[in-house]
């Protein structure tokens, strides 16, 4: 049994750093006031429905179009997209080793943009889509003049997806859609939004859910308000759809199998989320550590007390774990179908979300009150990441996934 990285990672790494040292820390340099502790202010155009300010938006831009020229930002997608065929072992430790590095324009937690970007919608369209519908949206969205939100959340649903209410129906070659959504990131800067409806079945059935491409400026699709959340600003729109209009062609993938679109959506989202959370748990981790070297009270250092050593050690501990695990999914995932595997991701995605939060807390506790700060950056972090235990599926199912992998109840994933 080999546990060391695929040969080629560590160049790769020291290139990567490279390019951040040149590229990215010069202009965030110039920006620092979305990096310290004024940046939620910075960030959040608090009289426009709390969403992005575009002059931090179009600062994200640069660092990905800066990404791009120097063949980063594609890296985890096939070549026929621009990409290194980068594999999904490779793309848990890169996304691992940039939230280790800290905040900064590399890898903004806040707004999932990174020098080596995640597109879960570029997959999605490239396993899924027909011909035309992957000329008009991939190349365009990976330019930044598409975007593509996520509307399968709904106002009395969220992990009970095939109980949703959102529905279309037939009216000739068109499919006229009415209902809601809820939580629809990035759809304020987003072209079209991927609603998810119910075409046929029975609520509760899986068979009979359908996604559909609906351009935002179509009639009767509404963007009533942006929910103001724990960490801002805010992109997770509100979402209402009155006889929305659109043709058969809009359709991606089967119709009436809408759900294996979504699970290829969430999945991919799950191992990357889980390799983010693990790097900025062993940020936290480390500065925690370094703090309490330095720091001398009653004077003595404050890592000589059990009561520092004993949680450091036991996340240290748990980060190692959590590693092992992140590391097998990814490399199952690049070996078998992803629904073979589900299991191994929901199990790193929330044991890696746990331990971030763990983390970030106990180092905000031994930094003490300047941990408590937003002049430190633990606070942030915690923000952020404590919404993946909520969503991509809540840890309660990442959990039932698990247990019904195990004790082999309901219908298995093939």
């Amino acid at each position: 049994m080999d546990f060391s990285l695929p040969e080629h990672l560590p160049e790769l790494l020291a290139e990567m750093d490279a390019f951040i040292d040149a590229e990215i820390a010069p202009l965030q340099a110039e920006h620092e006031q979305y990096f310290d502790h004024r940046r939620e202010h910075a960030r959040t155009d608090w009289e426009n429905g709390g969403v992005p300010r575009a002059e931090w938006e179009e600062l994200l831009g640069e660092m990905r179009r800066r990404a791009d020229r120097a063949g980063w930002l594609r890296y985890g997608l096939p070549a026929a997209y621009g990409g290194r065929d980068g594999t999904n072992i490779d793309m848990a430790v890169i996304r691992e080793h940039l939230a280790h590095k800290g905040l900064g324009l590399h890898n903004d937690l806040q707004d999932e943009s990174s020098i080596v970007g995640n597109f879960p919608q570029v997959i999605m369209l490239d396993r899924f889509g027909t011909a035309e519908q992957k000329a008009e949206f991939i190349e365009p969205m990976l330019r930044g003049e598409k975007g593509l939100a996520f509307g399968l959340t709904e106002p009395d649903h969220g992990s009970d997806a095939t109980w949703l209410e959102t529905a279309a129906a037939r009216d000739g070659d068109d499919w006229i859609i009415n209902g809601a959504k809820r939580f629809n990131t990035g759809v304020h800067r987003a072209s079209h939004d991927l609603i998810f409806a119910r075409t046929s079945g029975e609520p509760g059935q899986a068979r009979g859910i359908s996604a559909f491409l609906v351009p935002i400026d179509s009639p009767g699709f509404e963007i009533p308000y942006y929910w103001w959340t724990f960490n801002m600003p805010t992109d997770h729109g509100e979402v209402e759809l009155h006889d929305v209009r659109v043709p058969s062609s809009a359709i991606l993938g089967d119709l009436d199998d809408g759900l294996a679109v979504g699970q290829t959506f969430l999945h991919e989202n799950r191992i990357r989320q889980a390799a983010s959370s693990l790097g900025a748990a062993q940020y936290c981790i480390d500065r925690a550590a370094a703090y309490a070297g330095e720091r001398h009270v009653f004077g003595k250092p404050l890592a000589i007390n059990q009561a520092v050593q004993w949680p450091l050690a036991e996340l240290q501990t748990e980060a190692a774990m959590v590693r092992l695990l992140v590391y097998f999914a990814a490399w199952h995932l690049d070996r078998d179908h992803h629904m073979q595997v589900s299991d191994k991701v929901s199990m790193a995605n929330y044991r890696a979300n746990r331990l971030v939060c763990d983390a970030a807390d106990r180092a905000m506790q031994i930094h003490g009150g300047i941990g408590y700060s937003r002049h430190e950056p633990f606070e942030h972090i915690y923000r952020h990441h404590r919404r993946y235990r909520i969503t991509e599926g809540a840890e309660e199912i990442q959990i039932r996934r698990v247990a019904q992998r195990m004790l082999r109840f309901g219908k298995q994933p093939s």
